[in-house]
């Protein structure tokens, strides 16, 4: 999947090189509201950083264990997510994602996530798909419970981050439960 269009005003698209300029302008203009939940704003601060990390995204991605791709609306990048590890032995993976100021409230995560399970389950066959997310990220938390994920569990302190430690809750998806769900529309 290197493009996918979720509809006339957003797509998905692989990250490349040529992206870096305009992912950092992003994650620059949203650092503090992205920076609340996520480790990355607050180490990337250049345009190589972006550039680095879309290296590294296309090594995995190579290497057929996962990538990040771009969330674009309406010609602007929107945000990113991605497959954080494929585990092919399990068939199963993880996804994240993170959107910036100007983009939240629109849905565009959530459709990003759904075009990714249908990626995960229809295209890679795999047999599950996680979303672990802070519980005390009420938004980002709403997305997995929004597409019928089931919580899992909770991580106690898995996370230090601005000077707390931070819960995770791990969400769950199986292959048979989406196809369920979405094969009545």
């Amino acid at each position: 999947m290197y493009k996918a269009i979720i509809d006339k005003d957003t797509y998905i698209s692989i990250l490349e090189p040529k992206h870096a300029e305009e992912l950092y302008h992003l994650v620059d203009g949203s650092r503090v509201n992205i920076g609340e939940w996520l480790s990355f704003p607050m180490k990337k601060n250049k345009v190589e950083d972006a550039k680095l990390f879309i290296e590294k995204s296309l090594k995995r991605l190579s290497q057929n264990n996962g990538y990040w791709a771009g969330i674009w609306h309406k010609g602007n990048i929107a945000g990113s997510i991605g497959y954080l590890f494929i585990d092919w032995s399990a068939r199963k993976t993880e996804i994240g994602y993170w959107l910036g100021d100007d983009f939240i409230g629109k849905g565009l995560a959530t459709l990003a996530c759904k075009q990714l399970i249908d990626h995960a389950f229809n295209d890679l066959r795999l047999k599950k798909v996680e979303i672990n997310v802070a519980t005390k990220n009420s938004k980002s938390k709403a997305i997995p419970v929004r597409l019928g994920f089931k919580q899992e569990g909770i991580i106690r302190n898995d996370e230090y981050l601005n000077g707390e430690y931070h819960d995770r809750v791990i969400y769950g998806l199986l292959n048979e439960e989406w196809e369920k769900a979405y094969s009545k529309i």
